[in-house]
């Protein structure tokens, strides 16, 4: 699928949505619960469910991205499934730390 900023998607398996904030160039095959996201206002494939080691859940609002940290994804509505490129989990990002106000 190709990703831009501003898209939003939902889950194939649970009520989990996202919406990217920040994505790379090309084809992104970002999962839930270890299945292909589908855009806001589709229809879910009926019977699926999350694949074992993709049920881990997505938090709401919090942000996820991949290892390169080229895509960030921010969670609107929290869900059972995992998020992931293809299968390689995403993960939450870290805060910056604020600057010391000595």
């Amino acid at each position: 699928m190709d990703l831009k900023a501003g898209t939003r998607l939902r889950s194939a398996v649970d009520e989990a949505e996202v919406i990217v904030v920040k994505a790379p160039g090309g084809n992104v095959d970002l999962r839930a619960g270890g299945h292909p996201m589908v855009p806001v206002g589709e229809d879910r494939p009926d019977g699926a469910s999350a694949e074992p080691g993709f049920d881990k859940g997505c938090l709401l609002g919090k942000r996820y991205v991949d290892e390169s940290g080229e895509l960030e994804i921010l969670c609107t509505k929290a869900g059972t499934a995992s998020l992931s490129v293809g299968s390689e989990p995403l993960e939450i990002k870290e805060a910056k730390p604020l600057p010391s106000s000595d």
